[in-house]
């Protein structure tokens, strides 16, 4: 039976329309079945997010990318408020966890790492310190990471661009989109069997 990875889902605001929506690309279930696990898509709202893991037991947490932190300038507060728990529930029963793009900077918040604007870093491909390169969405990132985060790549303007947690090593952090790849990386295939014990 494949296991159940919980996965966040951006917030898309609908001027025309007044509406707020969750949204979760497509390429997410690719990236599911390629790895060998069902994707269990959560909502932007704390009560239901309780409810829905007090009735199902989850063997691993995806916070995926999309929207800015509230701190800095994002409008998703709510999404802030169900990762923010959700951080805590993986600690707490000691789940499997990995951020994605925004979602590691959410680890890197809750952890204490500052964010700060990062140039450079929207819309390419570059190179980590480790070897090997990866694609990059995002204008927040890190160059510090204090305990109980420590990098696990750098890009080579020094942002820090994976952790992973000293004492729960099975909270970890990237900053590049395993699913935005076309065909999917086998590096990040085997990650992510690794990170949930695939």
């Amino acid at each position: 039976m494949s296991r159940l990875i919980a996965l966040t889902q951006r917030v898309e605001r609908i001027e025309a329309i007044g509406e707020r929506r969750d949204a979760l690309s497509q390429e997410w279930a690719a990236l599911a079945e390629a790895c060998g696990f069902l994707p269990l898509p959560l909502p932007n709202r704390l009560t239901a997010v309780r409810q829905l893991l007090a009735a199902v037991r989850v063997d691993g947490i995806i916070l995926t990318g999309g929207n800015d932190l509230a701190s800095c300038g994002g409008d998703a507060p709510e999404r802030d408020e169900a990762e923010r728990f959700l951080i805590q529930y993986a600690i707490d029963r000691r789940t499997p966890l990995l951020g994605v793009c925004r979602g590691m900077q959410m680890l890197l918040d809750y952890f204490g790492a500052p964010l700060q604007k990062v140039e450079g870093h929207i819309r390419v491909e570059h190179p980590l310190d480790r070897g090997g390169t990866v694609n990059s969405f995002h204008s927040w990132g890190a160059r510090a990471c204090p305990p109980p985060l420590e990098p696990a790549a750098r890009s080579t303007d020094g942002v820090v661009e994976a952790v992973t947690h000293r004492e729960y090593p099975w909270i970890q952090g990237v900053m590049w989109h395993p699913e935005r790849y076309a065909p999917l990386r086998e590096e990040d295939i085997r990650l992510i069997r690794e990170v949930f014990r695939l």
